[in-house]
């Protein structure tokens, strides 16, 4: 209800790159030669730093493994370039495009760098947040059905006592809440979509909504359970979350900004 397997070149989110830039390239060390070619261990620093921002654990033996799959690329790579692929127009136009992949990495790792967010910034970034989550969360239970006449029908035999878990197990779309009966966890208003906050905050506790709610999902029928109020993560528990939050906000600004001065024909 509530509405950035990774490989070796997937792109990295915010909260990844800002990682990737605490990586220290060892130029000068070889991980191993193949048929005499090098392969430097700054290649195997990189992809481990870049797994450990993703939540991967860097051990020997993850390590030992990522070093054998290298080596294995590697004596791949060079039969390939004896057999001429690398001269296939295919191969050139994945290869342009894992470059320009790899620049507008480089670009975001760089724009982090050079653009800091001060303390001022999260702080003031923490009181927003706060005002947007409010002071109280809601516990409730939801159906989702397609069409208003649904929704209607489902009020209706809620109001004659019908079980509210049973029709939710039966009718709701929402396969995320029908196997628990409809049941929500526990979230602030501004956790949901609009207008479905905007009715379970005018709900009394134990009420059912009269009326269908409608929002992008479909129909909702919409029972408040309890309320109570909303404890708000301390700011330093929070902090490199809200450094993300700042960071995206000003790189999507920063990229409009670059659209709207190119040339596109």
């Amino acid at each position: 209800m509530h509405f950035m397997k990774f490989t070796r070149l997937a792109a990295l989110g915010i909260s990844g790159l800002i990682a990737a830039t605490t990586v220290q390239a060892q130029t000068g060390s070889t991980m191993a030669k193949v048929n005499g070619t090098p392969i430097p261990q700054s290649r195997l620093e990189f992809i481990m730093k870049a797994r450990a921002s993703q939540g991967q654990p860097d051990t020997p033996e993850a390590r030992k493994a990522l070093r054998e799959d290298l080596i294995t690329e590697e004596v791949i790579a060079q039969e390939a370039k004896k057999k001429g692929l690398d001269r296939d127009p295919d191969f050139i136009t994945q290869l342009d495009m894992a470059r320009q992949t790899a620049m507008v990495r480089a670009y975001q790792i760089d724009y982090i760098k050079n653009h800091p967010v001060s303390d001022e910034e999260l702080h003031k970034e923490y009181e927003t947040v706060k005002t947007q989550m409010g002071d109280k969360e809601y516990k409730a239970h939801h159906i989702l059905v397609a069409t208003e006449e649904e929704a209607k029908d489902i009020i209706a035999k809620l109001k004659k006592g019908a079980k509210f878990d049973k029709l939710a197990g039966e009718k709701s779309l929402d396969t995320g809440s029908k196997s628990k009966g409809g049941e929500l966890d526990w979230s602030p208003a501004a956790s949901y979509v609009q207008p479905f906050a905007e009715a379970l905050t005018k709900l009394h506790k134990g009420q059912l909504t009269d009326q269908p709610v409608k929002t992008p999902f479909g129909w909702h029928v919409i029972r408040l359970d309890d309320v109570r109020p909303l404890k708000i993560p301390p700011f330093e528990e929070i902090k490199q979350n809200l450094a993300q939050r700042v960071l995206q906000r000003q790189f999507a600004a920063s990229v409009n900004d670059l659209r709207s001065k190119a040339k596109v024909e």
